[in-house]
């Protein structure tokens, strides 16, 4: 199976090709993509509109098809679903704060009556990826603000009981992947709690190493299951 894999940052690119040999590769646009025989990997930048457009480049340039797309990274986790240093698969990428806020609350775009604010993972296949990385499955939350206070991330709560993690790119890879008709899993490694912003408690080395063992463990997964 060829997988794509975007990263916002370059940091989260490294941790995920840190155990193969890659080869850098200049895409339109100034993206920066590493070929590797396990993975190619994406720098895609901040934020779902920057993550959409290079994952639609890279897509469409492709020499051959990807049979997967994965939005990767680092993110926060919804306690106790999640706690810091854990992995989160996705079994879908949801749009959060795409819609309408109204005196009754918010409203996402499909219930105004267009568009879509959710992405199924493949269900086979993100729960087998899930499983052996001793990951959480469950929706990976997107957002064009990161949450910074208890009322927004109890909020979030309310509207997914079930949502594990929250990140800014995972809904824009899913929009391109869903263009060109692949499938896509978001895999995030957890740094900080959903709430309260408290920067000097975020573990950003440790949710990159485990971004690294889990791309270590997946290789062979998807070697497996193509």
């Amino acid at each position: 199976m060829r997988v794509l894999v975007v990263t916002a940052v370059a940091a989260e690119a490294a941790a995920v090709v840190a155990d193969v040999e890659g080869a850098a590769v200049s895409l339109p646009g100034g993206y920066a993509l590493t070929r590797t025989p396990a993975y190619d990997v994406l720098v895609g930048g901040v934020g779902p509109a920057g993550a959409a457009a290079a994952a639609a480049t890279a897509l469409t340039v492709a020499d051959r098809p990807y049979g997967l797309v994965v939005s990767a990274g680092i993110g926060g986790g919804f306690p106790p679903h999640a706690p810091v240093g854990s992995l989160v698969v996705s079994d879908s990428v949801v749009a959060a704060d795409l819609g309408a806020n109204t005196p009754d609350g918010f409203l996402p775009v499909d219930e105004l009556g267009f568009g879509r604010t959710v992405h199924p993972s493949p269900p086979g296949l993100s729960a087998l990826i899930a499983e052996a990385l001793g990951a959480t499955h469950a929706p990976v939350l997107t957002v064009s603000t990161v949450t910074g206070t208890a009322a927004r991330a109890a909020e979030l709560s309310a509207r997914h009981p079930r949502a594990a993690a929250e990140a800014m790119e995972g809904f824009g890879v899913a929009e391109a992947a869903a263009v060109h008709g692949v499938p896509v899993v978001e895999i995030r490694a957890i740094s900080n709690a959903v709430g309260p912003r408290d920067r000097p408690a975020w573990r950003i080395g440790d949710a990159l190493a485990a971004l690294r063992r889990a791309f270590h463990q997946l290789a062979p997964v998807l070697e497996e299951h193509s």
